[in-house]
């Protein structure tokens, strides 16, 4: 009653006992009692929930009901905090309790369901990766010792990063992104085969060319009995003709971008066409001793302004030279900046027969010969 007068002082509280008489008041005083003080302990249980939920990853692999329990929480908050502005005998923290105690439920079930998916998506991570690893490892062991496709790399370098990255990202429990990660590094790959199919069907169609250009030069050979050089990049190697018959191979490096022919000063290709030795550089060479050849040549002009104008290569780009077959090669990968490269005691034998004059073909490919 004491509390009562507080809320009803004065001839209010008369009246209302006159009118409910002595049970009628007793009922509205159980009303007006206050509840229990706020679930502040239920709201730190949810937080507390919540936090663990994410240790298990479950806003990722729980989303649904990680977000659910959240709403939840939220909600019992907000209610917690609107029965706290309301006057003490009409607050009601229930709904605020069970909304908070709904939501530590809720947060425990998501972190369950984070845990349960986890190894599933760690194992899938992983196969992904390894599937990955197998198939740079193919691509890397076909394209092992062919000429070189200047984009190549860098697709190959893409796929390595992303094995490296998502094993990095499965380490921390971040599969989805990693598997993220992987599915790029596989487009690099479709990327690559797609050039790759590319330049075949361009490889096939000038197949017939180089062949027409060894032909010629064999028979040039035998008709006159004179010496001659063919270099089959694809094989990476330079045949010595005498008289049409083969004499000697060496092996032999190329430009660093080998697969293409060369379009302009600075692209790293070599050439492919019909030269032949201008200048034999048995001094003063900057690799060991060297044959210059006539790089350009008509055929090689007419080429290049022919690309200029369909805007193939810039405007500004020049044609380039000094191409020539050099010693210091043997280093078994592509790295001149064009050239033709041999080890220094092939360079001292083929000197011994090749001079000023000498015929030199370079063909992409010379699929009947030897």
């Amino acid at each position: 009653m004491v509390m009562l007068r507080r809320v009803l002082p004065g001839l209010k509280l008369r009246l209302l006992a006159g009118v409910l008489g002595v049970a009628g008041l007793g009922a509205l005083v159980v009303l007006l009692i206050p509840a229990s003080q706020p679930p502040v302990s239920s709201l730190e249980e949810a937080k507390l929930g919540l936090a663990q939920a994410r240790k298990t990853g479950a806003p990722k692999y729980a989303e649904v009901r990680y977000r659910l329990a959240e709403e939840q929480m939220r909600e019992g908050w907000m209610e917690m905090a609107h029965q706290s502005g309301r006057l003490a005998p009409f607050r009601s923290y229930r709904v605020a309790d069970s909304l908070l105690s709904l939501a530590v439920r809720t947060a425990l079930q998501a972190g369950r369901e984070a845990e349960s998916k986890a190894p599933y998506l760690d194992s899938l991570a992983r196969a992904e990766c390894t599937h990955l690893r197998n198939e740079l490892f193919v691509w890397r062991d076909a394209l092992n010792g062919s000429l070189v496709l200047f984009k190549a790399n860098d697709y190959l370098s893409s796929a390595d990063l992303a094995i490296r990255t998502g094993q990095l990202l499965i380490d921390r429990g971040q599969y989805t992104e990693a598997c993220q990660v992987v599915a790029g590094g596989k487009a690099s790959l479709n990327r690559l085969s797609n050039m790759l199919a590319e330049y075949t069907d361009a490889e096939a169609q000038k197949i017939a060319v180089w062949r027409s250009w060894v032909q010629e030069t064999l028979e040039q050979s035998l008709k006159r009995g004179e010496y001659a050089v063919i270099v089959d990049k694809t094989t990476h190697k330079t045949h010595l003709v005498r008289a049409g018959n083969l004499l000697r191979s060496y092996d032999c490096d190329l430009g660093y971008n080998s697969s293409h022919n060369k379009l302009f000063a600075g692209d790293g290709a070599t050439p492919e066409g019909k030269y032949e030795i201008t200048k034999v550089k048995s001094r003063g060479s900057k690799y060991y001793k060297a044959l210059l050849l006539n790089y350009p040549n008509q055929t090689d002009r007419k080429r290049f302004e022919e690309n200029k104008k369909k805007g193939i290569i810039s405007s500004h780009a020049s044609i380039g030279g000094l191409i020539e077959i050099h010693g210091e090669g043997g280093k078994n990968r592509d790295w001149t900046e064009g050239c033709v490269a041999l080890e220094n005691g092939e360079m001292d034998d083929i000197m011994k027969y090749v001079t000023v004059g000498t015929k030199v073909t370079i063909v992409r490919r010379s699929d009947q010969w030897p």
